[in-house]
């Protein structure tokens, strides 16, 4: 780790610097021959510190592999894959005609490996080669699948078992561990002769790599006085005394001096005081030692119970120290009460994995929806040839795919991340024989993880709890009346989305204003959510219909939050809502999902394809409760006679304070522009009800991404907190036209930490930006 960058004189004995195997940079190769493995290599330092030089299957990867890249059935290519010395990128080589080009994929957004043919693309293209020479990555965000064949299957079984572990470390690893790595890839890549000195020339271009365009005369001074052997080279302890320096935050050693005094470290007494101070709910002396043992890196102080700088800094960029409760990150909430008392995480057409005009449809996507802990997916099945319905956007020239394919998904992958139930909305268009198919597969594929009947009485008062329903697949859809069970009965309980989507297309609207009957097999199977009309929020005659699930699009949703706002939350606290976006949306782009969850909305469906604020919001509502897909909504939206209108939520409550410090080591947005440095500035928005809706945002930093520093303090008065999401944004400012995104992250404001504070920044994607962070000062004051 880079304890050695930050050491400095204490009254305790230090232990040997390990900083100087930090600075060795990495031999990355530049040829597509197979590297020498031999772990005296400078470069396989980084793989040393992971504990991984000795493992075979890494010194495979090493070495590389030719494997055959499938994309279709006449598109199957060799490629050269070979892990890298820094153990967290892949090297692969694309055939271009007169112009071999070399590429790196990281391990890090690799969201999963799979062994065989367990992806649509092997399925339907690798026929050729044996189940036990395949394999797939898949990635995070919108990178396509990787699909694989290996020479042999122990070569695949090398690739597989090496990622896994590879992935184990790297997410084990400290914040401090990733900059090393961070450091070391820059360092290599400045070093423009590998000759593992740096010249000014090679210090100017690693400067501009990581993001900070440093006066050239402050620089030449900051080199020069490195330069203590005055050859106009850094190397060894000159590069680590450098990198010290550039690597230094001075924020962090005012706030450490200011609680360890002049002996520069930290009692259990110092730093119990800085816990109280920082706001820690049931800080203690033994909650302080614990600290020690878990972030010192000096054995020497850990002995005598000590924190010093470094283990003060370790600490601060742990998930402990993080703005994010870590507490929240496991299941915590209550989770017995009934469905409707939740926000389940919900996707729209979730087959798509781009526009729905002509973009592709897979099952690949419903597997994707799931990893982010979706809960709820939609199927729109249209008959299809053979006998067997099938999933698009009708009417469009997106593909299709198979109603069976995408059961099967369900049942391999709906429960891998969150074992809450999942709910299947269907938007059925097919006729009575293939429904009755359709019913065939929910039931014989799924098994006993499908809902077929009521768990109690059969007509409950209230829905079962998301703890009832572990493992369990419920249906969504139409219900045939008691009395016509035999299906021959037309229906005329067609749901807002259809026919509001059918005001879009003339040809959609007359076909679907055709009598079309519900089959009694597939009726058979809407349990606890069958779907109806919302015509009206005045109360039911009969009293609330638990098991009766309205499907309204946003701008339906909006009038009943405009109109009857009250009404609305009471219809929501005891009876499923499902909101989509309006069919006018070809591009899939999403509405704001905040307005819907202030009403009281469960299932608030948005296009997890499309990236923007709106899946942010999403990502964050659902980032805690052990992103199970399930969020208890506040009381205020859970009590059947409730008084909270998300319109009027009467005077402001609570006082949220930011005061935005500094930033480390931004991401460059153009890397293949060393001249391109981003002038970042930070925004804070406040997402909840109207009232509380706001934005402000720092000055920017001119040409600094590696360590820019603000200071500002922004404030905001909030009226309904339970509701409330922030958002931390950083941009790159733009005088001439909109900033462009560098990263964010978005929390609820009830999990949000208070005191000094560093923020982890994730793409637009959701994928990690590691090392880079903010770090702030966060007060809540509750009126």
């Amino acid at each position: 780790m880079l304890c050695g960058f930050w050491r400095r004189c204490r009254p305790l004995p230090e232990e040997p610097s390990v900083s100087a195997q930090v600075v060795a940079p990495l031999a990355l190769p530049s040829s597509p021959e197979p590297p020498d493995c031999g772990t005296k290599r400078p470069g396989l330092r980084a793989l040393k510190k992971m504990g991984l030089t000795e493992d075979e299957d890494v010194l495979a990867m090493l070495r590389g592999s030719r494997l055959c890249k499938i994309r279709s059935r006449t598109w199957q290519k060799e490629r050269l894959y070979r892990l890298q010395e820094d153990g967290m990128s892949v090297w692969f080589q694309r055939r271009i005609p007169h112009a071999p080009s070399k590429h790196i994929f990281f391990v890090q957004h690799i969201e999963a490996v799979r062994e065989g043919h367990q992806s649509e693309g092997l399925q339907r293209f690798g026929g050729a080669f044996s189940p036990a020479r395949c394999l797939t990555i898949v990635f995070k965000g919108r990178r396509k699948n990787l699909d694989l064949a290996a020479p042999t299957a122990e070569e695949a079984q090398c690739w597989v078992r090496g990622l896994a572990k590879l992935r184990a470390r790297l997410h084990a690893m400290s914040q401090r561990e990733r900059l090393d790595h961070w450091i070391h890839s820059y360092l290599h890549r400045a070093d423009s002769n590998q000759d593992s000195k740096m010249s000014f020339k090679e210090i100017k271009s690693l400067l501009r790599m990581v993001n900070v365009d440093m006066n050239d005369i402050y620089a030449y001074q900051l080199f020069k006085e490195c330069d203590h052997s005055n050859d106009e080279r850094l190397e060894g302890a000159e590069i680590e005394e450098f990198l010290r320096r550039l690597l230094k935050r001075p924020e962090l050693e005012e706030i450490f001096r200011k609680y360890s005094g002049e002996d520069q470290v930290l009692s259990t007494s110092e730093l119990l005081e800085f816990l109280e101070d920082q706001g820690e709910d049931g800080a203690t002396l033994a909650h302080a030692q614990q600290l020690i043992q878990a972030y010192e890196l000096n054995e020497t102080a850990k002995q005598h119970e000590l924190m010093t700088l470094d283990g003060f800094m370790m600490y601060l960029l742990s998930p402990e120290g993080a703005a994010l409760n870590s507490a929240h990150m496991c299941v915590f909430q209550d989770m017995g009460q009934p469905l409707a008392h939740y926000f389940i995480s919900s996707s729209h057409n979730t087959y798509l994995t781009d526009s729905q005009i002509g973009g592709l449809s897979s099952t690949e996507a419903y597997i994707r929806a799931f990893a982010q802990g979706c809960r709820c997916v939609e199927l729109d099945c249209w008959e299809g040839p053979g006998g067997e319905p099938v999933i698009y956007h009708g009417h469009t020239f997106t593909s299709k795919i198979l109603f069976r394919d995408v059961i099967q998904a369900v049942r391999d992958h709906a429960f891998q991340l969150s074992p809450y139930p999942v709910i299947l909305s269907l938007e059925n268009h097919c006729g009575l024989e293939q429904q009755a198919v359709m019913a065939h597969h929910l039931r014989t594929i799924l098994g006993d993880m499908l809902v077929t009947q009521a768990l109690g009485s059969q007509n409950p008062k209230e829905l079962p709890s998301p703890e009832q329903l572990k493992g369990r697949v419920l249906v969504k859809g139409k219900k045939l009346p008691a009395r016509h069970e035999d299906g021959r009965i037309l229906s005329d309980r067609e749901d807002e989305e259809e026919e509001e989507e059918a005001a879009v297309d003339l040809e959609v609207a007359e076909q679907r204003r055709q009598a079309k009957q519900i089959s009694p097999e597939l009726s058979a199977l809407a349990v606890y959510c069958c779907a109806t009309r919302l015509r009206t929020l005045h109360p039911n005659p009969g009293g609330p219909q638990p098991c009766q699930v309205s499907s309204l699009s946003e701008r339906r949703a909006r009038k009943f939050i405009r109109e009857a706002g009250n009404s609305f939350v009471r219809h929501n606290a005891q009876q499923l809502t499902r909101v989509y976006p309006l069919g006018l949306r070809m591009n899939s782009a999403n509405y704001n999902p905040q307005e819907m969850w202030n009403s009281g909305c469960q299932l608030v469906a948005l296009n997890f394809q499309t990236p923007g604020y709106e899946m942010d919001l999403n990502a964050g509502r659902f980032l805690i409760n052990g992103q199970c897909g399930y969020i208890l909504k506040p009381a205020c939206l859970r009590q059947p006679d409730t008084t909270f209108d998300p319109e009027c939520p009467g005077p402001p409550r609570t006082t949220l304070t930011v005061q935005v410090l500094t930033a480390q080591q931004l991401p460059k947005l153009n890397a293949e522009r060393r001249s391109s440095i981003v002038d970042p500035l930070v925004r804070v928005e406040i997402h909840g009800v109207p009232a509380d809706c706001a934005q402000k945002e720092t000055d920017y930093v001119l040409n600094n991404g590696f360590n820019p520093h603000w200071g500002q303090t922004l404030q905001f008065q909030i009226r309904a907190p339970e509701l409330v999401l922030v958002r931390f944004v950083v941009e790159d400012y733009d005088i001439t036209s909109p900033n462009d995104f560098v990263g964010q992250f978005t929390l609820p404001l009830h999990s949000l930490k208070q005191g000094y504070r560093h923020i982890h920044l994730l793409s637009k994607d959701g994928a990690s930006l590691s090392p880079a962070t903010l770090f702030v000062h966060i007060r809540i004051r509750h009126s």
